[in-house]
């Protein structure tokens, strides 16, 4: 089973020709585009026979939902999201270099799309989300994650208490990371299989998740500052990760 999405902007649309061409239904590009890259990517597109339609940029702005477009669209069959049912195997799949991320109700899509971009970066396991309360996959995502959202698997969980016992449940370690947490980042050891748990912007981790959590950890900021982003301390917490396993 698939949804039809609508993926917007040069690096999102390369991102899905590239790694998931069969997906993609249609490709959209404004009409009197005189972008190389845009040209380039219809051309690539009607070489794979994929239709190509040019079209004025109000028909764009409409599709894109606010996001930044830069001439060129493409209507994509999303795969289902995952759920909590699909992380035994995951986990059982990535072994002792099982690295999952994940984000107790983030609901901005500029963070969660940063936040793919990283796990990508940092070739995790999987993403886990909240199916309610938080924001899902759309275009200002895929946008935001400049192609991420297509290289990491998306859990969208509807208990996520349960998600992460799942998780325990296959040996894997839960680091949360929480401003009072006594324990340094980098005091924690992530070689094994690990999920490092993150919360919401304005409120951290609810009280369930931060329980079901093996371990808490800060990030030390010897800077006058109470905390850092969520997307930047999901990529601080990947790479020290990846860090940690390259050792």
């Amino acid at each position: 089973m698939s949804n039809t999405t609508w993926i917007v902007g040069i690096n999102p649309v390369d991102g899905a020709l590239g790694h998931d061409a069969e997906r993609v239904r249609e490709v959209r590009v404004e009409r009197g585009a005189r972008n190389p890259r845009v040209a380039e990517l219809a051309a690539r597109a009607r070489k794979q026979g994929i239709a190509v339609t040019e079209v004025a940029r109000d028909q764009l702005e409409r599709v894109a939902g606010g996001a930044r477009h830069q001439g060129i669209a493409a209507s994509y069959a999303a795969p289902e999201a995952l759920s909590e049912n699909d992380l035994a195997r995951l986990a059982e799949e990535a072994g002792s270099e099982a690295l999952f991320l994940v984000l107790d109700g983030v609901t901005d899509p500029h963070n969660l799309g940063a936040c793919l971009r990283s796990a990508a970066a940092a070739s995790a396991t999987a993403v886990i989300v909240p199916k309610d309360r938080a924001v899902g996959m759309t275009p200002v995502v895929r946008r935001a994650s400049a192609g991420g959202a297509d290289r990491v698997p998306l859990v969208a969980a509807t208990n996520l208490a349960r998600a992460l016992r799942v998780l325990k449940d296959a040996g894997v370690w839960l680091t949360g990371f929480a401003g009072e947490a006594e324990t340094d980042l980098y005091d924690i050891d992530l070689k094994g299989p690990c999920a490092l748990v993150l919360g919401s912007e304005g409120e951290g981790m609810r009280r369930l998740t931060r329980e079901t959590c093996d371990f808490l950890a800060r990030i030390p900021m010897p800077g006058e500052m109470e905390s850092l982003n969520v997307s930047v301390s999901a990529g601080v917490a990947l790479f020290e990760a990846l860090r940690q396993r390259r050792a």
